[in-house]
């Protein structure tokens, strides 16, 4: 039992520690010009995560294309050995244009080792969806709103009842379009503007 209550101690301090992140930079730098580019990488990575996305689920383009917005991800690092974190930064647009940047945190107790890259792109189908996202300061999966993750059925298409949800998540790694992943307790929040 005082494991277990140390384990979660540790995950909750590690989520925690990595929530924290942003781009903030070493002292010396030129901080707003790497900044800048920081985020120009990100939003050519996002670029890069959205066709990669299209070339696996051709469905998801016209989701992505009619969504009040998207929130995209792509690079989520996880990390393990019997408690596991993952910490991501991404990119909020609307109507193609940059709303903001965005972590995303998570931690888990189990068995497990190693590590990987995931990247998730999230779209709010509807309005209301996206303003309670965007009047919070932090936005937990499963907490706050229920995320339907899409999955490739055996006909090629995305499910019509996923499809059609509130938020839709994709979930790609180096293989492709992850099936059966779970996003709760992933916390994602606003990184301030510097």
């Amino acid at each position: 039992m005082r494991f277990q209550r140390l384990a979660v101690a540790a995950a909750i301090a590690a989520a925690a520690s990595l929530a924290a992140c942003t781009t903030t930079l070493p002292t010396g730098t030129n901080p707003q010009a790497s900044v800048a580019e920081q985020r120009q990488a990100l939003n050519e990575a996002a670029d890069a995560t959205l066709q990669r996305l299209y070339s696996q689920a051709s469905q998801s383009r016209s989701i992505i294309n009619n969504a009040h917005a998207v929130l995209i991800f792509p690079e989520v690092l996880s990390g393990a050995f019997v408690l596991g974190f993952e910490h991501g930064e991404g990119v909020l647009r609307m109507n193609g244009k940059t709303q903001g940047y965005y972590t995303s945190t998570g931690g888990s107790i189990g068995f497990q080792a190693g590590a990987q890259s995931k990247a998730m792109v999230i779209a709010f189908t509807d309005a209301e969806s996206y303003q309670k996202f965007r009047n919070s300061q932090g936005w937990t999966i499963g907490a706050d709103a229920t995320v339907a993750v899409a999955n490739i059925g055996a006909t090629g298409a995305i499910d019509s009842r996923t499809a059609n949800s509130p938020v839709v998540a994709f979930v790609l790694n180096n293989g492709g379009l992850m099936a059966g992943v779970s996003l709760d307790g992933t916390r994602i929040a606003p990184v301030p503007i510097p």
